[in-house]
């Protein structure tokens, strides 16, 4: 039986926003000449926040925006990885620290530049699998928040490693994405974050959705952050719900995959089941073991009644990109498989 095509492409490119500073402070504004597609793949809604200063007390609890300019993304990182439609979860275990020798640069040639070059440099060798690299930018990104700009290149580079087969690469480009938007992994920007989710501004607040799951990425307050997401999930508003979605899935949090499955069964609208199904199935930062747990599920949405042709379809992709297996289009030809390894793990 000829497989059919694959149903969602790469890479995601986000809604990408303005910022205007005015006497009243800072505020997000759609740039109307760039408008969000419902490509597949992983990348935030492309907010150029820098130089966010956590508040230091209560006189300073105001974070300051910088004026900056999105750019379209994309291009520059499918050059950087050739393919980033095969980003399967086959994540490698821990990885030995390498050189401190980084693809032509060593440690002193990198402290010799700015944070900007260095964190550009390191992360496009990390996409690129170099020795060392990785390790670098986590000895190194606590010192760049503040002083990297959100740029065409960060945000090509951010969008490769987002959708590297490497979970290492991914976790560089969650940790490079924060130091970009300012955003110091504590309480005073999650504080931060959690207000700009209820804005009533719409660009403010789905960025902050993306946000969120990147901070929860990196253990801040994840558990909370991802119940603050999930409540999201039932947000009347279809883009809020998409991009609840994609925050869910950067936190790599256990409850989540359950929260996804009902989303993309339960959910009205086809581009929020799609991306819950494609967040299952390899985009965020779930490992494969907890990419498995979702498989009971998903063969039971293979013949669900009460779901369209569609939603089934990408519940058995789904199935393809988590287990690696290319079976037919057959409910019966897949629950076979999995009966076989329930049992060969008995």
């Amino acid at each position: 039986m000829k497989e059919p095509p694959r149903i969602w492409a790469s890479p995601l490119l986000s809604p990408l926003l303005l910022h205007e500073v005015s006497e009243e402070g800072p505020r997000l504004v759609t740039d109307p000449r760039l408008q969000p597609t419902p490509d597949y793949g992983t990348l935030g809604p492309g907010s150029d926040i820098a130089g966010l200063d956590p508040p230091q007390g209560p006189a300073k609890s105001t974070l300051r925006f910088a004026q900056l300019i999105a750019a379209v993304v994309g291009m520059v990182a499918a050059l950087i990885v050739g393919t980033l439609s095969k980003a399967h979860p086959t994540w490698p275990g821990s990885v030995p620290a390498r050189s401190a020798r980084v693809g032509g640069h060593d440690s002193g040639q990198l402290d010799g530049m700015k944070p900007q070059k260095q964190a550009e440099i390191l992360l496009e060798r990390a996409v690129a699998h170099s020795d060392g690299a990785v390790e670098q930018i986590s000895a190194r990104v606590d010192r760049w928040s503040g002083k990297v700009e959100w740029n065409p290149q960060i945000a090509s580079l951010t969008t490769a490693a987002l959708n590297s087969n490497d979970m290492r690469v991914r976790e560089s480009g969650v940790e490079v994405e924060l130091a970009a938007y300012g955003l110091a992994k504590n309480s005073a920007s999650l504080k931060y974050l959690l207000n700009a989710v209820n804005s009533p501004d719409h660009a403010q607040k789905i960025w902050a959705l993306w946000a969120l799951g990147l901070m929860a990425n990196r253990g801040v307050e994840t558990s909370r952050v991802a119940n603050v997401l999930m409540s999201h999930l039932r947000d009347p508003d279809e883009d809020s719900r998409r991009w609840a979605v994609e925050g869910l899935a950067l936190t790599g949090a256990d409850g989540a995959i359950p929260a996804l499955l009902a989303t993309m069964h339960d959910d009205a609208s086809p581009v929020a089941r799609e991306r819950a199904a494609c967040s299952l199935a390899e985009s965020g930062m779930f490992t494969s073991e907890q990419r498995m747990r979702a498989v009971p599920q998903l063969l039971a949405y293979t013949d669900d009644p009460s779901l369209d042709g569609r939603t089934q379809g990408w519940a058995f992709q789904a199935l393809g990109d988590i287990t690696q297996q290319r079976l037919p289009r057959d409910s019966a030809a897949w629950r076979s498989w999995y009966q076989q390894q329930v049992g060969a793990g008995q």
